[in-house]
C-alpha cells in the first residue's frame, strides 16, 4: 500500500516524458540524473527526495502542485 504513491508518481512521470517526446536518457540529462534513476522512478522502485522531484518537474515547466494534482485527480 505504501508503494502505491511511488507507482503513481512513476506513471505520471512516464506520461509527461512521453507527452514531451523525451527518452529516459534525454530526461535524465535535462534534469541532471543518471538514466537508470529515471527508469527506477518510473517503475516505482525509488523514493525520490523532494529536491529531486523539483528538478525533474522543472523540465516540464510544472509546479509541484500541478504535477501532484493529476495524481490526486486519478485517485479521486
Amino acid at each position: 500500500m505504501q508503494k502505491d504513491i511511488l507507482i503513481q508518481f512513476g506513471k505520471r512521470l512516464r506520461e509527461l516524458r512521453k507527452k514531451n517526446n523525451l527518452t529516459q536518457v534525454e530526461l535524465s540529462e535535462l534534469a541532471g540524473f543518471d538514466r537508470n534513476y529515471i527508469g527506477m522512478l518510473e517503475r516505482g522502485e525509488r523514493n525520490p527526495a523532494l529536491l529531486n522531484i523539483q528538478k525533474i518537474i522543472q523540465v516540464f515547466n510544472l509546479t509541484l502542485s500541478e504535477f501532484f494534482k493529476e495524481i490526486e485527480n486519478n485517485n479521486g
